[in-house]
């Protein structure tokens, strides 16, 4: 999905706090590189992969000159994007904050392999091709498929933003490659853990659902809560615990008051230490 999933919490957050929210490559309205295009990282790291977004993610941070440190939030592949980039950029981020992160075990699971590689990326698959033969436009117009984000508060330009998407080739493209490289995305994290842990200095939350996605069975979910604690138990043993009743990954925009109060509460106890000193 699109920055527009943030899009109840930055106008929350904007009100006490600059937030900055954005599309990674590829995805939303961020164009992919054209094939005569360099960042410069291709030997290094992986189209899609984790080490090339967050070496994306702060070379846009540096363009756009944003204060430093800050508070850094991620959710589910964001979470591995923040994780990483908070390991390497320890001294920019004071805060960091995961939302369901995808605990880099999960991959060893015959049981998730079955569901990612199974069920989950040809869904990506089809809604691609849907896109680009026109049929998702034809079942938008047919009142077949709704946007995923909707209600009383979502503009009607936010609306039609998210139809734009699930008729672009290209945004779904984009989301095939990120979940197709997923496993690769995990090991890079599971290394950068390793050999570059996170200093003291850097606050760390965790703010989870009663379950990862109530579309999933039952035995997936207890699967992926399992495999979370174990990962916060072993790499970040110090870390705040947010539990959230009746909530799953979609909690951003289908439930995000709960997890706002965390995200006011960190926002206000930096603004203090920053008063203080």
């Amino acid at each position: 999905m699109s920055s527009d999933i943030w899009l109840h919490v930055q106008d929350d957050l904007s009100t006490i706090t600059k937030v900055c929210a954005y599309d990674r490559m590829g995805l939303g309205f961020s164009k992919r590189l054209m094939q005569n295009e360099s960042t410069g990282t291709e030997k290094v790291w992986g189209l899609s992969t984790t080490g090339r977004m967050v070496d994306d993610l702060h070379r846009l941070l540096a363009a756009a000159e944003l204060a430093k440190p800050f508070i850094l939030v991620g959710s589910e592949l964001g979470a591995f994007n923040s994780r990483f980039y908070s390991h390497i950029h320890d001294a920019q981020v004071t805060d960091l904050v995961m939302i369901d992160p995808i605990p880099e075990g999960v991959f060893d699971m015959d049981l998730w392999k079955q569901y990612w590689f199974g069920s989950l990326l040809p869904s990506l698959q089809a809604k691609q091709f849907s896109a680009a033969t026109g049929l998702t436009r034809l079942l938008i117009i047919l009142g077949a498929v709704e946007p995923p984000i909707m209600g009383e508060n979502i503009s009607e330009e936010v609306v039609q933003r998210q139809k734009f998407l699930m008729c672009n080739p290209a945004h779904q493209s984009g989301a095939v490659d990120e979940h197709y490289f997923l496993n690769e995305s995990a090991a890079q994290v599971r290394d950068i853990s390793k050999f570059k842990p996170l200093t003291s200095r850097t606050s760390i939350s965790i703010i989870t659902g009663d379950s990862f996605d109530l579309d999933l069975p039952e035995e997936l979910n207890q699967m992926v809560t399992t495999l979370q604690r174990t990962f916060l138990r072993e790499s970040y043993p110090s870390a705040n615990h947010v539990h959230i009743k009746g909530a799953d990954r979609r909690m951003i925009y289908r439930k995000p008051s709960a997890m706002l109060q965390h995200l006011r509460r960190l926002v206000h106890q930096r603004q203090a230490n920053q008063r203080s000193h």
